[in-house]
């Protein structure tokens, strides 16, 4: 006899109000939404901590090349245009792109020395601007097809690794500040007034982040910045004459300097360039994974990787340069702990307003450089002490991960104290860039003393053989 079968009735009552219903899973803090007034303040906070890493490579680039003030004032205002539009691309992102992180993405300083190179060979020297232009399009458009296959990479960067790669961004970017103090002239002696300036603003965020409680204690770097202007204001180190002459109103104009012109020896250049800043953002995300508790998985760094590329692709259009993750902002969410990307959406936001009003963005120029050399040491500083604790869980009593670390970290600091060393030897260009960086120079180190002590198989031999 067939079996029968057996259906079993669906209740249509309704759920009984008295039973609880199951909780909602928490949001991860990275993509938690705060109140207005926290999201404008965390926002300006990181415009403040990087607003100089973008304007710088526009300004020195501008000035070698021979642009007119007002001509360098719009090349400024571009590249905080894109540099809005690549930070959003980072935070919010759609479809694969964007690493939905707390980033802030902005003008690669890496990308000066191959824009000076490619300038050198025209005369007039603003002749290469289309040029530039033209191969930082076809590198960002590389750069985004090989994302999806760069981020595979991200198994070979265990925690001896990316320890020694998170420390060497924070080093690296030390003398940064160390050049803020001295005026921007690192070749000579920091005056006393730059040092009272860069200690006392020092002191006040170490002050604040002692004595203050909650989102005051958070925004202490900015807090800090602002109590520095002030104090410089009777020593005279604050120029406001770029917010006099500054417009009011003004669109960066597409292509503004000529039509892209596509030379081969500035693309190989500029595509070499790409797979640094590839390098470095992945860096950079692996240190920020950790500091917010969110593992940067391949899918995010892809993500992340696709949102540099396209943002560097872009940015083109409008005048500006290739686009990278920028390290100090890693250390301004390690030491703040406010790690919703909604806050860095915010100041991608402030980026494309400023571009678009140069008067505002001028007001940001006012903050004296040995000012923001004070806040620097912190922030940079606390980007190395993240890669230091990294590399604690490294296991560095192992002797092969301590000597990955060794001669990572070696390689990694000489072109930090001495940007000479590799300049009159052989060495190709296109490698010089690499080493250059002391971020590439370590990475590479790491990964490839990696694979040699961990991933390739060494067939020892045995007696008798």
């Amino acid at each position: 006899m067939a079996a029968v079968p057996r259906f079993t009735a669906r209740s249509t009552e309704p759920a009984d109000p008295a039973v609880p219903a199951p909780p909602a899973p928490p949001v991860h803090p990275v993509d938690r939404r705060v109140p207005p007034g926290r999201l404008l303040a965390g926002g300006f906070q990181h415009v403040a901590a990087s607003y100089a890493g973008v304007v710088a490579p526009p300004l020195v680039l501008g000035a070698y090349v021979g642009l007119s003030p007002l001509e360098i004032t719009f090349l400024v205002s571009a590249a905080l245009f894109t540099a809005g539009i690549a930070t959003l691309l980072q935070t919010i992102g759609f479809w694969k792109v964007g690493a939905r992180m707390p980033f802030v993405n902005g003008v690669s300083f890496a990308g000066v020395a191959p824009m000076l190179a490619i300038a050198d060979t025209h005369t007039p020297k603003r002749d290469a601007l289309p040029v530039i232009f033209g191969a930082v399009m076809v590198a960002g458009a590389l750069g985004f097809l090989l994302a999806p296959y760069f981020c595979k990479l991200v198994r070979f960067f265990p925690p001896v690794v990316s320890g020694t790669v998170i420390t060497l961004i924070g080093i690296t970017l030390l003398p940064v500040s160390f050049g803020w103090i001295q005026g921007g002239h690192p070749d000579r002696p920091a005056s006393l007034t730059n040092l009272g300036l860069a200690g006392a603003t020092l002191v006040t965020v170490l002050l604040l982040r002692r004595l203050l409680k909650g989102f005051l204690q958070q925004i202490a770097i900015l807090l800090g910045l602002l109590a520095g202007t002030l104090i410089a204001l009777p020593a005279g180190a604050v120029d406001l004459t770029p917010a006099r002459h500054a417009a009011l109103v003004g669109f960066p104009e597409p292509f503004h300097f000529g039509a892209p012109q596509f030379a081969l020896s500035a693309i190989v250049s500029m595509c070499v360039l790409m797979l640094v800043c590839m390098t470095e953002s992945t860096a950079d995300m692996l240190a920020l994974g950790e500091i917010v508790g969110r593992e940067a998985d391949e899918k995010t760094i892809a993500g992340g990787l696709r949102a540099d590329t396209l943002g560097t692709a872009l940015s083109p259009l409008f005048n500006g340069f290739a686009n990278s993750a920028f390290a100090q902002n890693v250390g301004l969410v390690a030491l703040t702990r406010v790690r919703s990307r909604f806050v860095v959406a915010t100041c991608g936001l402030m980026f494309l307003l400023l571009g678009l009003s140069p008067v505002f963005a001028s007001l940001i120029a006012v903050v004296p450089q040995p000012v923001l050399g004070g806040a620097g040491i912190v922030l940079f500083g606390t980007v190395a002490a993240s890669g230091v604790n990294v590399l604690l869980k490294a296991g560095l009593d192992q002797g092969d991960n301590l000597l990955i670390a060794a001669v990572s970290l070696g390689m990694g600091m000489i072109p930090v104290v001495s940007r000479t060393f590799y300049g009159n030897t052989a060495i190709p260009e296109t490698l010089k860039i690499i080493l250059d960086s002391g971020v590439s120079a370590g990475c590479l180190t790491a990964v490839l003393l990696n694979l040699a002590f961990h991933h390739l198989r060494v067939r020892r031999p045995v007696r008798g053989d």
